[in-house]
C-alpha cells in the first residue's frame, strides 16, 4: 500500500512542476490567486499532520514535496509578480 501512495504522490506532486517551469521561463505567477494558495497550502499542511499522526509515510513525504513547489510558486509570485504593472502579459519571456 505505502508504494501505491507514492505512486500516487508523486504524479499529484509531479503536477506541480509544470507550473513552477511556467512561472519561471514566463518570469509571472499572475495564474495563481493568493486565496488559492493560501486555502491549497493549509490544505497540505493538514495532510502533512495527517500523515504524521497516521504515520503513513507516503502522505507525509508526498505532502512534503507538494507543499516545497507550492511554496516554490509563492515565491516565483512575490518575485515576478509583487511589483509587477497590472497590464503587463504573462507572454513576456526572458532569455
Amino acid at each position: 500500500m505505502t508504494v501505491l501512495g507514492l505512486a500516487a504522490g508523486a504524479l499529484t506532486t509531479g503536477c506541480w512542476l509544470p507550473q513552477l517551469l511556467k512561472a519561471w521561463r514566463t518570469r509571472s505567477a499572475r495564474d495563481f490567486s493568493w486565496a488559492y494558495l493560501a486555502v491549497f497550502g493549509t490544505g497540505i499542511a493538514l495532510w502533512i499532520c495527517y500523515g504524521v499522526a497516521m504515520r503513513d509515510l507516503a502522505i507525509v513525504v508526498t505532502n512534503t514535496l507538494t507543499i516545497s513547489l507550492t511554496l516554490g510558486v509563492v515565491g516565483l509570485k512575490l518575485r515576478f509578480d509583487r511589483f509587477a504593472p497590472a497590464g503587463v502579459s504573462e507572454e513576456r519571456v526572458t532569455t
